[in-house]
């Protein structure tokens, strides 16, 4: 992980730059708001931002949204300046470090902000074999396409790559090629000059030169506008790549992993893929299997994600009953390890004592064939009525699909705090459908949660 620390700090960034590298983090220091910006857009920034509440922490915060950088960003500060703290956290800093820096708060916060997991639990005969595969192309310079259901840990298994590449010091890039506007990824991914087009305040590079060195990871590269999947192929083929508004190529050096939850063949068949892109990304494939077909796996992830988040949380957690284990293990889980993991942790919040009991269980909506709405029920939990309560399929009776559809992505909406892409994922939907979906419920008048901080607003995607 790389972190950039912004601000003089009086001293103190030489602890908290010692302490963060010791946690394995790459760290750079820039004085300033001005200099912490230039290193964003030249792509020498960091995936964590920690500044100084002395700074402009709001212009900083502002400025990130403005030019779509999405790194999150903590406030550090001298002494216990409440004050301070409350303006940072309201300005839009995601945690507030005080100083001098306390080891174990920081490695805290880098975990909890800027997690990166290169591991992968895999005891399961279906996830052993992906694995030993993964080993053998990991040195490797080739293009890998990892493709599986939402939910399934492609990101993960990206980095996993990585980690054990000869590109392993170089930069890991990620870019989400579903969670932005097709007019702003081909900045996104080559750069731009200043002045290229309205709102371009400055020179920035893309992802690809950003990750020059290192490796760069397109996630849900089926969600690219054909017009730029063209210009994808190009700079794969040439090795170089044209800013927006440049005035000749630039060379770059990196290893392309892309990822997909869709059918890449049918895409192709249908025209919504280019082929020659295909098989330029398809090198290597690594199919993830689903959950439900690596169920030896379910125990260990589920003791995984419990202390995670009961270390997190700061509660005392540490076992999971026979009872529920077996609730876990019956699950069909639709949304994959994702969905497991957001089940481990309500569990442990609703947890009443040190053992998760089937109580505590809480298993997330399933979308049936039917169209009907199904949220499982708690062994021994009272039935729900018709007027409160989850729905079954007794109370859906008398409902158009279209009804339940919008209600169920409403609530997975809120479910993740605005998060457009957290959200498609968990629905097994493309973030182009949900936005479209979106965008119609507002016409109607129905409230739609407002996205999350650095996502784009809500508008049609043809």
């Amino acid at each position: 992980m790389r972190l950039l620390i912004v601000g003089k700090l009086q001293g103190h960034i030489a602890e908290a730059g010692r302490i963060a590298t010791a946690k394995g983090a790459k760290v750079a220091h820039i004085d300033d708001v001005d200099g912490a910006l230039a290193a964003l857009r030249a792509g020498k920034g960091g995936d964590l931002i920690m500044v100084d509440v002395t700074c402009d922490v709001a212009r900083l915060v502002q400025a990130l949204r403005d030019e779509r950088f999405t790194q999150p960003l903590v406030a550090c500060g001298i002494g216990n300046d409440a004050g301070a703290a409350v303006r940072a956290i309201k300005a839009g800093a995601k945690e507030y470090i005080p100083l001098p820096p306390d080891a174990e708060l920081i490695g805290a916060v880098l975990a909890a902000v800027a997690e990166e997991t290169t591991s992968f639990i895999g005891k399961d005969p279906a996830m052993q074999g992906v694995l030993k595969l993964a080993d053998q192309i990991a040195p490797s310079d080739a293009s890998v396409l990892i493709t599986g259901e939402s939910g399934t840990g492609k990101e993960v298994m990206a980095r996993y790559l990585h980690a054990r590449s000869k590109r392993a010091n170089g930069t890991f890039v990620a870019l989400n090629c579903a969670a932005i506007p097709e007019n702003l990824l081909e900045s996104e991914l080559f750069g731009h000059e200043k002045g290229a087009f309205t709102g371009a305040i400055a020179r920035r590079v893309g992802k690809f030169e950003e990750a020059s060195g290192g490796t760069l990871l397109l996630d849900e590269v089926t969600e690219m506008h054909p017009r730029l999947q063209a210009k994808l192929l190009r700079a794969l083929q040439e090795r170089e790549i044209d800013r927006v508004g440049g005035s000749g190529p630039v060379k770059v050096d990196v290893r392309i992993l892309a990822t997909s939850n869709r059918n890449m063949g049918e895409a192709v068949k249908k025209g919504e893929f280019r082929e020659d892109l295909y098989y330029r990304l398809n090198v290597m494939n690594l199919k993830l299997p689903a959950l439900r077909e690596r169920p030896a796996d379910i125990p260990a992830l589920a003791e995984h994600f419990m202390k995670k988040y009961a270390d997190a949380n700061g509660v005392k957690v540490s076992a999971i009953s026979p009872a529920a284990r077996e609730m876990l293990l019956r699950h069909s889980w639709r949304g994959n390890v994702r969905e497991l993991e957001n089940t481990l942790h309500r569990a442990v919040l609703l947890a009443t004592g040190s053992t998760i009991e089937p109580e505590a269980i809480i298993l997330s909506t399933d979308l049936h064939p039917e169209g009907a709405a199904v949220i499982t029920a708690l062994p021994a939990a009272p039935a729900p009525t018709a007027a409160a309560g989850p729905a079954t399929p007794a109370s859906l009776v008398g409902r158009t699909v279209a009804d339940v559809e919008r209600d169920l992505i409403i609530d997975t909406l809120s479910h993740t705090l605005g998060n457009r892409t957290h959200a498609a994922n968990i629905l097994g939907i493309s973030i182009r459908t949900l936005r479209n979906k979106l965008k119609q419920y507002g016409e109607e008048g129905v409230a739609v949660p407002p996205p999350a901080a650095g996502e784009p607003a809500d508008r049609a995607a043809g």
